[in-house]
């Protein structure tokens, strides 16, 4: 064995290491970010301002209802409870967004801010990783499903701190986020791992980079969106369930009165799926110039090729949706999360389970 073939069998080596160093912390991220939603609770403040601002009872429809609060003195004071618009118009609410994860708690806060600490280590931990694989190899590390899903993790972890950095309510998506992240690197580490190799002829191009780059970045932003948009729907059930005067569980109010206000979830899936529908256009566009470089052809109706536009027209379908009246809401939901499955079957089963010029069966 030469010298460079035994330096990249090395880095192999040292990513492997890396990756299953990363998921050791990610899980003692799952454990923080489950521990903020466990012992994090509602504090003294939100419950003040939920007793002032629940819905009001029969007897004070018409009008506000006073509310006796104590003071330090020993005296009471008068408060007038505000009416509180639950349903602005038909299909939106008025409601404010709830406190987060953490619930306003101190103990809470500080697991989820141990939490966000560890899984920022983790990605740095797991970016480490990928980078070592990449230069085991000398190429890009997307040659394979083992080396697309470890990039992938690594980038849609990117994406949620990104959006912490820019101020933007997320915290709500750590624990999801980090649970689907331990599930993809063990799927690549433990049935999807491939010895580090050399790409085929027809793949040794820059397109490469410009084509698979994006359409990892486009799925890890699509899986925000989805994520967002499942949070909505249970959000829209629990404040639905309120306006017709049901009472939720205990373990549905405690989880789903932290998240944000149901109309919240749906703009924030929305834009987010807006943002990058551009972009997934792109890398349709760049794969079919790619295709016409390496088999002569720009389209020829490969499984991996119709997924990607069949998942382009639900996405299409679903933004077109959002700006139709009667399509809103949970209906525009609904194909959002269509949109999404047919993302994960063209990321996971044309891959594996169907054979074709993309396919990565039997790798």
């Amino acid at each position: 064995m030469n010298l460079a073939a035994a330096t990249n069998e090395n880095l192999a080596h040292i990513s492997n290491v890396l990756i299953y160093s990363s998921m050791a912390v990610y899980l003692l991220a799952f454990f923080a970010h489950m521990a903020e939603w466990v012992f994090g609770s509602r504090s003294k403040v939100g419950r003040t301002a939920a007793a002032l601002t629940q819905k009001p009872t029969a007897q004070a429809a018409a009008g506000s209802v006073k509310v006796q609060v104590k003071e330090k003195n020993g005296g009471t004071a008068v408060l007038e409870r505000p009416s509180v618009v639950t349903r602005a118009v038909s299909g939106t609410r008025d409601v404010p967004d709830g406190p987060g994860a953490s619930g306003g708690d101190e103990q809470g806060d500080l697991y989820g801010r141990i939490a966000v600490s560890l899984t920022v280590l983790a990605f740095l931990v797991e970016a480490s990783g990928v980078l070592t694989r990449a230069l085991s190899v000398q190429r890009a590390p997307w040659g394979n499903m083992y080396e697309f899903n470890i990039t992938f993790s690594t980038v849609a972890v990117a994406v949620y701190l990104g959006l912490m950095l820019a101020k933007k309510n997320i915290g709500w998506l750590g624990l999801p986020l980090v649970t689907t992240v331990l599930l993809d690197l063990g799927l690549a580490v433990t049935v999807l791992y491939t010895a580090s190799d050399q790409l085929v002829p027809a793949l040794h191009s820059y397109w490469l980079y410009i084509h698979v780059s994006t359409a990892i970045f486009c799925g890890a932003v699509f899986y925000v969106g989805a994520v967002s948009t499942l949070l909505y729907l249970f959000r829209d059930a629990y404040e639905n369930k309120l306006a017709n005067g049901g009472k939720p569980g205990k373990f549905a109010t405690s989880v789903l009165e932290r998240l944000p206000a149901a109309a919240s979830l749906d703009k924030f899936s929305y834009r987010v799926n807006a943002a990058v529908f551009p972009l997934w256009t792109f890398t349709i566009i760049a794969g079919a110039i790619w295709a016409g470089d390496a088999w002569g052809r720009y389209w020829g109706w490969d499984p991996k090729e119709t997924w990607s536009f069949i998942t382009w027209v639900a996405y299409a379908c679903y933004l077109h949706a959002r700006a139709t009246a009667g399509w809103k809401g949970r209906k525009a939901a609904y194909l959002a999360l269509i949109a999404f499955g047919c993302w994960l079957f063209n990321y996971y089963g044309v891959n594996i389970f169907v054979t074709g010029k993309h396919s990565y069966a039997g790798v």
